[in-house]
Formats: structure tokens, C-alpha cells, sequence
């Protein structure tokens, strides 16, 4: 039953966060879509965490490569997702009040991703390979 509550929760989060970046395209005053273009961002990040929990050892040791790997590369797209909206901003491309929407629902779309990977990522009672 806690897997299901963790799940409803996960996913009120991701709309409440694609929300924000939908109001930072689609508001009257701001009226373009390039933000949109952070979506690319939220389908690449968990893709190196989910190849190297395929490829690496399951012992918790204090230093494993693959996972150090995976991390650094979700860091560089994670960075990436926040610092596209700046750049539009910056060269006036959006206005920085869709910036700020924009920025907003990154952050809660990535700790939605963040928090499936808490929830989901141990070898507990449920696991989001069920899923």
C-alpha cells in the first residue's frame, strides 16, 4: 500500500510541476514555447542512473565507477535543464517571468525524479522494476 500512496504522490508532483512550465509557455504575456524544450532534459536524466544499476555490481562499496559515471552526467543535465531557461531569458527570448516558471517547475519535476528514485530504487518491499 505504500508503494501505491508513494506513487499518487510522485505523480500529483510531476503535474504540479509540468504545470509550472506549461504556465511559463502558455500565459498570455509570455505566449512562446521554447521552454519546452526542457522536456528533452526530464526524459534523459534518469537514463545513466538507470544503465548503471544495470551495469554495476549490486554491493554497496564506497566508490564504484559506473555509478560515479552516472551521476556526474546526470549532474551535467540537470545543470543544463536550469540554465536553458536562463539563456533564453538572457537573449530575450522569453521573458524572465517565464523564466521563473520555468525554473520553478524544474526544480519540482526533478525532485519528483529524485524522489522515485528513493522511493523505487532499493531492493526493499517493491522496487520500480514491478512497475
Amino acid at each position: 500500500m505504500a508503494g501505491i500512496k508513494a506513487l499518487v504522490g510522485l505523480s500529483f508532483s510531476g503535474a504540479i510541476g509540468l504545470t509550472f512550465l506549461l504556465l511559463g509557455c502558455a500565459l498570455e504575456q509570455y505566449g512562446v514555447y521554447w521552454p519546452l524544450f526542457v522536456l528533452i532534459f526530464y526524459v534523459l536524466s534518469p537514463i545513466p542512473t538507470f544503465i548503471s544499476r544495470r551495469l554495476s555490481d549490486d554491493t554497496e562499496s564506497s566508490s564504484n565507477a559506473c555509478r560515479e559515471l552516472a551521476y556526474f552526467l546526470t549532474t551535467g543535465i540537470v545543470v543544463s535543464a536550469f540554465g536553458l531557461p536562463i539563456v533564453l531569458a538572457r537573449v530575450n527570448t522569453i521573458q524572465w517571468g517565464a523564466c521563473g516558471l520555468v525554473m520553478t517547475g524544474n526544480a519540482v519535476i526533478f525532485l519528483t525524479i529524485l524522489g522515485f528514485f528513493v522511493v523505487f530504487g532499493g531492493g526493499d518491499d517493491f522496487s520500480w522494476e514491478q512497475w
